[in-house]
Formats: C-alpha cells, sequence, structure tokens
C-alpha cells in the first residue's frame, strides 16, 4: 500500500511528465509510509496550478459525518483507503522520480475527498486489477475505488456507484499541425485509424459513413500509423488518446468524446448513506468549480478542447 504525496508539491503538470503509454491497472499492490503531509508548505518553485484548488478544498461540517457510518470510520481511522491505480497517465500516475507522489484525475479528486471527510489529503492507494474491484470493496480492503470504474447495472448489484464523476468515450486525435480537423463532424471521406476489435470499428462509420477505417492491432501500432500519414485520424479511447498526446507532442486530441462511458467511485453495496454522503460532495466540487480546475490540470492539460461539463449524478443507470 502506499500513501500518496501531499499535493503542495507537484512538481509538473501532468503533460509535461514522461508518460508511459497505456492506461492500465496494476495487479500488484505497494507498501510504504501512512504519513501523508497535511499542513505541508508549499514548495513555490514547484507550485502547480492545484495548488490553490487544495488550500480552499471543502470540508464537511461535523453534522455530515454521521455516526457509526463508514465516513466516520474514515475519519476515526486518519486516512483513506483507495482502490486507484499507479501507472494510469492522467488519472492516476506515480511519479517515477518521487513514488510517493501520485497525480492525476482520479488521484487528485481522491486527495479532495480525503481532506472533505478528514480535513487533510491523508490516502493510502490500493492499485487494483480490474477483476478485483468488486472483491476489495466487498470485504472492505479499500473504502473507495477511483480507477475509471465504468458504471454498469451489472455491476451495482455487487457494488454501489457515487456519480459519475467522468465521462469519456471515444474521441479524435490528429498530427499536430493539422488544423482542419476538429472532431468526429470532419471525418467525412478521411482515413481513419481504428483499433482493431474496438467500439470505434462500428462507431465511426455510424457517425461518418463515407470514412474509410484502417485499423491496427495495438495502440502503438495505430499511434505510429498516424504520425506516418497513413491515415488522418486516429479515433480511440479519450483517456487513452489523451496520455499519448501527454507524451508526444507530435500529436494531439481534438473536439469532446463522441460517444458516452461513465465512471462512477466504486463503494461499498448499499452502504447509502456513505453514497449520498460522496455525492453531495461531488455536487459541491461541480458549483465551486473544483471539478472543471482538476479536469483542466490533469485530463484538459493533453486536450485541445473546451473544459467539458461535469455529468450529472444519478445520471446513469447503476449510479
Amino acid at each position: 500500500m502506499r500513501t500518496s504525496q501531499s499535493p503542495f508539491r507537484r512538481a509538473l503538470p501532468l503533460a509535461a511528465v514522461a508518460l508511459t503509454a497505456m492506461l492500465g491497472l496494476s495487479a500488484c499492490s505497494g507498501s510504504g509510509s501512512d504519513a501523508a503531509v497535511p499542513g505541508a508548505e508549499p514548495d513555490t518553485s514547484k507550485e502547480s496550478s492545484l495548488t490553490e484548488v487544495y488550500k480552499n478544498a471543502v470540508v464537511a461540517e461535523a453534522a455530515d459525518i454521521l455516526p457509526d457510518s463508514t465516513m466516520a470510520k474514515i475519519k476515526e481511522r486518519g486516512k483513506l483507503i483507495v482502490g486507484e491505480a499507479l501507472d494510469a497517465p492522467l488519472l492516476s500516475q506515480q511519479d517515477p522520480s518521487n513514488p510517493e507522489n501520485v497525480e492525476g484525475f482520479d488521484a487528485d479528486l481522491a486527495k479532495l475527498l480525503a481532506i472533505y471527510i478528514l480535513g487533510e489529503p491523508n490516502v493510502e492507494i490500493i492499485p487494483p486489477a480490474s477483476e478485483t474491484r468488486e472483491a476489495l470493496l466487498q470485504n472492505g480492503t479499500v473504502d473507495v475505488v477511483f480507477n475509471t470504474y465504468t458504471i454498469t447495472e451489472e455491476r451495482a448489484e455487487q457494488v454501489s456507484f457515487a456519480g459519475p464523476y467522468l465521462e469519456s468515450g471515444l474521441a479524435v486525435a490528429v498530427k499536430a499541425d493539422n488544423d482542419d480537423i476538429k472532431g468526429i463532424e470532419d471525418l467525412a471521406n478521411k482515413k481513419v485509424i481504428v483499433g482493431a476489435n474496438t467500439p470505434a470499428v462500428t462507431a465511426v462509420p455510424a457517425e461518418q459513413p463515407t470514412a474509410t477505417l484502417v485499423s491496427f492491432s495495438t495502440d502503438p501500432q495505430a499511434m505510429k500509423a498516424l504520425k506516418q500519414g497513413r491515415g488522418d485520424a486516429y479515433v480511440q479511447d479519450f483517456t487513452l488518446l489523451a496520455s499519448n498526446a501527454a507524451s508526444d507532442p507530435s500529436v494531439k486530441v481534438v473536439g469532446q468524446p463522441f460517444t458516452t462511458e461513465a465512471y462512477g467511485i466504486g463503494l461499498k453495496h448499499d452502504d447509502e448513506d456513505f453514497k449520498t454522503f460522496i455525492n453531495e460532495w461531488l455536487i459541491k466540487i461541480q458549483e465551486d468549480g473544483t471539478w472543471a480546475k482538476v479536469w483542466d490540470a490533469t485530463l484538459g492539460a493533453a486536450v485541445e478542447s473546451e473544459t467539458p461539463e461535469a455529468p450529472e449524478i444519478g445520471s446513469v443507470p447503476g449510479s
């Protein structure tokens, strides 16, 4: 297990960090100190765009921490235990030069949730595999899962979901010097690169019937083809394209995702008090602009598009 370091010590925006190519979930569990850095003084030479967000993060009222509730147990324990990746660029990635520091959209929101409960960003991370998330919640190993956890009605029979807190979907990437293609609407009669057996194979023709598809087996192959000009654009999951763009300035993501996949915060099944508590927190950080600032500093740092609207809480079956 690993404890995430104070956000005040963020070194650089994620877009400037050398990133690994693929999003993925680690199956291992790390170990480390429980000591976060509550109250640490900002390192002004390394301040990030989120420094003020953390300084002004909302904290729950004492009355919101119900007796004998999950949030009361977390507060008594003094740390939030989170199922969270360590190798997901822009979402939750460990800094290789400072392994105690984990950054990204999911990681930053998890720390802000810890502040909401505890008043400080004390987070212990347990990296899950996709097939272990339900078990980690059911047996109480983790309090929450921030892990691009798609909300489905089938999963909601085993765990509960707060949110959705993030929506992704298929998006468009082009070479950085391409100013003609600004999204899926510009792909008519274009040669479009897709991953074999991905949702893009059917989604692109549904949106642009005159596009010609060129498929590749892996993301690196598709990226190489885009950079070589073997296609005009590459359509893939938004978060994967964003991570590619963050590590390779010769490509960029344009427009917003044109399909929708809603991610929720995984919770133990039928913990309605905790679910309500987290949903109320999500609404607060949406309304005070925190959500947008975190998006801009993480996923938005690698995307050439406007900040999206936060998803409506409870808008997805299973949430």
